[in-house]
């Protein structure tokens, strides 16, 4: 079958969108981060949705009220007339890095055509850049096309009309609000025009998909032309971008991660969650697909053995510079996809391990695993559909309980099991 790439770029650009990164640097840790739930923040509850005007209306008062202040008649003539946007709710919550299984989106977004052209543009990634922030321009044009597929698919959606839907229907609200009020500020303030402020769903903007929040805080101006123009300049976009994964604590001169191979008998309880130096996992009979080691910088940070598909998939050694991509955006599966694309545009090999043939996990399955393990007594970390460590820590549990390899992974069947035992 073939498949359109560019459709599945449009289908999941939003959930790209650059995460916040107000955290300190990624540290040595005794426990691998959380996948988001959004693309910049983790949902509360389940509300209702309606299109309703009054109801609209009502939360726009509100949110002028809230945030408006000494700009509330700017706000308002910049709302005024605005409408909710339906499509905008069809598409939040159902993110591909979150509902496909791990192979089916990683071998869409690091596929030979998408590497091919990432190496060819390498050279379009300034030299200053590099040397400025000392993320590798591997990376940064691996970002650029995942995101936007190299500037041609950017998102053509109102984003304060995209923002103020996500507010008012209230799942996210207090982070759709303040990303809403940064939108109206980029406006106000002249940085961009109302007709030119397009980006996807979620309200991520330019090539390199930014929220408005870090548009205002690290985008950068690197053509010198006196505005920060993600949207026209690859310049710009891609040095808004360097920024971002800097300021998040990028490793100079070190990798993502490296493709492993596991040794008969790993525990796998110790996946994802236990944090250990190279020496360790080279002790305990772990060893680098390709072979050889990593450098000694490498070796001595503390790495995390992922296993984005279960024991039936490849295994990767995430080191720290896979998890400051992650605070560009936070699953799992794409950090790896924009590593495996930054590896194979410099030539790296490809993966040795080969991905199952997994079917993807419905909203349904998602909820009902969840609220099933819930029933059981193990805590998943809260009823959401996104399965996040919380929930795979559960499964883990609940795997070791009944006899099966504990390796947290969630399958269709699985799911169904679960959702049978309520």
């Amino acid at each position: 079958m073939r498949i359109d790439y560019r459709l599945v770029l449009i289908a999941c650009v939003s959930a790209c969108a650059p995460m916040l990164p107000d955290a300190p640097p990624v540290p040595a840790r005794a426990e691998a981060p959380e996948p988001a739930r959004s693309p910049a923040a983790p949902p509360t509850q389940e509300r209702p949705y309606s299109t309703d005007a009054a109801g609209f209306e009502g939360w726009k008062q509100g949110f002028l009220d809230r945030k408006g202040g000494a700009r509330r008649d700017l706000y308002a003539q910049q709302l005024d007339g605005l409408t909710p946007d339906p499509d905008v709710i069809r598409l939040d919550g159902n993110q591909p890095e979150f509902s496909r299984p791990a192979g089916a989106y990683i071998q869409t977004a690091a596929s030979a055509t998408r590497i091919a052209e990432a190496r060819q543009r390498l050279d379009r990634v300034p030299a200053s850049v590099v040397q400025r922030f000392g993320v590798p321009a591997e990376i940064l044009v691996s970002i650029w096309g995942n995101e936007s597929s190299f500037g041609r698919i950017q998102g053509d959606k109102d984003v304060i009309r995209s923002l103020a839907t996500l507010a008012y229907e209230g799942r996210r609200r207090d982070w759709a609000e303040n990303q809403l009020k940064d939108a109206l500020d980029i406006v106000i303030d002249g940085r961009r025009d109302r007709a030119g402020l397009l980006g996807s769903w979620a309200g991520a903007m330019g090539q390199t998909q930014f929220m408005p929040d870090n548009y205002l805080r690290l985008g950068v101006d690197q053509n010198g032309d006196g505005r920060v123009d993600i949207w026209g300049s690859d310049a710009d976009a891609l040095a808004s971008a360097a920024n971002l994964l800097a300021q998040a604590g990028w490793r100079r001169d070190q990798r993502w991660g490296y493709e492993v191979v596991l040794p008969p008998g790993f525990d796998y309880r110790m996946a994802e969650s236990d944090g250990r130096p190279w020496s360790v996992w080279a002790q305990q009979g772990v060893t680098l697909a390709q072979g050889g080691a990593p450098t000694a910088a490498e070796s001595a940070e503390t790495g995390f053995i992922l296993l984005p598909q279960g024991a039936r998939g490849p295994a990767f050694l995430a080191l720290p510079n896979h998890f400051v991509i992650r605070r560009y955006n936070n699953a799992v599966t794409y950090a790896l996809a924009i590593g495996l694309t930054a590896d194979g545009a410099v030539g790296r090999p490809g993966l040795v391990g080969t991905w199952p043939d997994d079917g993807p996990l419905s909203r349904e399955q998602r909820f009902g695993a969840q609220t099933a393990l819930a029933r059981l007594g193990y805590d998943v970390g809260g009823i959401d559909g996104v399965i996040g460590s919380g929930t795979r820590r559960a499964l883990r549990a609940w795997q070791m309980a009944t006899g099966r390899t504990p390796d947290g992974y969630l399958t269709p069947a699985l799911a169904d099991e679960l959702m049978r035992g309520m």
